[in-house]
Order: C-alpha cells, then sequence, then structure tokens
C-alpha cells in the first residue's frame, strides 16, 4: 500500500509541478492520518525524486482545555524519518471556544489556522507549505460548494498566495482515503485522536456521509467528480 501512496503522491507532484529543486517544505502535521500519510510519503520521495527538496513538519498546538498537548510519538517519527519538527503553540481553543463560544466554529477555527500556519512556515524559511487533502476531500468540497454555496468550485491542487509569498501544495490528491487509511495502519503510524469539541459534527462529516450513501448506486462517485474537475480544468484541476 506504501508503493501505491508513492506511486498516487508522485503523480500528483509531477502533474501539477508541485516541487522544484530548492524547495523548503512545510508539512502541516495535525497528528490525524492523512498528514501523517503525507509526511512519510514526502519523506521517502524526498530520498529518490530527482531534485533535492527540504521537509520541515509543523504541528498547531490547540492546547486544548488550557493545557499543552503532547506530540512526544510524532517528535519520534520526526526523528527516525530525519525530519524537523516543529510545535507552534496557540491561543486557538481560547479564542473559539472560551473567549468567542462559537456556535458555529469551523470556520473561523479554518481560517485562524491557515493564518498561523503560514506564518509559522514563513518564520522558519519555507517557500511552500504540504496539506494532507486526498480525493474525497476534493470530492466532498466540490459537493459541499454546490449544496451550501451554490457555485461550481473546489480547493486548488497547488496555489500561490501573494500576501504571503507561499505555495499550498497537496501532494495526496490522487489518492482515495480508504487508501491512506490502509497506509496508516500498515505504518503504525502514531494517529492522535482529535480532542476539538466540533470534531464529527460539521458540515463536512455530513458530506461525507451522503457521498458514501450514493455510492452504492454510483460507484466510485468521489473519482467521478475529481475527474469533471479536471475536464472542466475547474480551479486549476
Amino acid at each position: 500500500m506504501l508503493k501505491r501512496i508513492l506511486s498516487l503522491c508522485r503523480a500528483a507532484v509531477d502533474k501539477y509541478d508541485m516541487i522544484s529543486a530548492g524547495d523548503r517544505i512545510a508539512v502541516g502535521v495535525s497528528g490525524g492520518k492523512d498528514s501523517l500519510v503525507l509526511l512519510y510519503a514526502l519523506a521517502r520521495l524526498r530520498s529518490f525524486y530527482p531534485v533535492q527538496f527540504e521537509i520541515v513538519a509543523v504541528t498547531l498546538d490547540y492546547q486544548f482545555g488550557g493545557k499543552c498537548g503532547d506530540f512526544s510519538e510524532i517528535e519520534a517519527l520526526c526523528k527516525q524519518l530525519n525530519i524537523e519538527y516543529i510545535i507552534k503553540r496557540t491561543n486557538l481553543w481560547e479564542v473559539i471556544f472560551e473567549t468567542r463560544q462559537e456556535k458555529n466554529p469551523c470556520s473561523l477555527c479554518a481560517k485562524m489556522r491557515r493564518g498561523i500556519l503560514h506564518d509559522t512556515a514563513k518564520a522558519n524559511g519555507c517557500n511552500k507549505v504540504a496539506l494532507g487533502h486526498h480525493l474525497d476531500d476534493a470530492a466532498e468540497t466540490f459537493t459541499m460548494n454546490l449544496f451550501s454555496g451554490g457555485r461550481i468550485g473546489c480547493f486548488s491542487p497547488i496555489s500561490y498566495l501573494s500576501n504571503k509569498e507561499l505555495y499550498l501544495i497537496r501532494p495526496l490528491i490522487f489518492a482515495r482515503e480508504s487508501e491512506v487509511t490502509s497506509a496508516a495502519k500498515r505504518l503504525n503510524l502514531p494517529i492522535t485522536k482529535s480532542k476539538c469539541p466540533a470534531d464529527k459534527e460539521t458540515e463536512r462529516q455530513t458530506v461525507k456521509n451522503l457521498l458514501k450513501t450514493l455510492e452504492k448506486d454510483y460507484p466510485a462517485i468521489q473519482k467521478k467528480i475529481v475527474g469533471a474537475l479536471e475536464r472542466g480544468e475547474i480551479d486549476g484541476w
């Protein structure tokens, strides 16, 4: 399964020119399966890819309950993979759940999280940020934009943030979530269960469940949605 993930990762990197010689890439590592598989795949890719690039793993500590998170297992993995590891302590939990007491916290949290991740990447000399979004995420985002926003669109495989002078890349966009899950289990990666009070109660989870239901009558519907994005060349696909 790791060979499959590596093959899909390289296919995405090559198709969308995600990595160039001398890149210093900050990998956003939440502790979930997607980000850890991405980190492992890029570490392996680094060993044989035609151009040299650096990897830095970055974890944002939300400090749930006002306490620092324990990321020692991820730190050990990074040491094993010879990857620099940065833990950025934040006050996200306090701001979102205590100060503002957001009833629908996901949007604000995502915006603040992105800003902190991008700033941390820049502060540590990175020119690119790698995110662990996979094919199912792309299909779900497309569906959410259509049903909730009334528009055709999705995140891009690679995009440039001119205000930060950073590229965002998503090397796992050709991998199915089931493949990522299988790879994480095979590699025995130190997956950390989310402590977020809103976990599994989001609009994305609702759409994920919907697509799984539709897949019974429309096999591979997620792959078909991503295929349509590519054929329509929508949002850089």
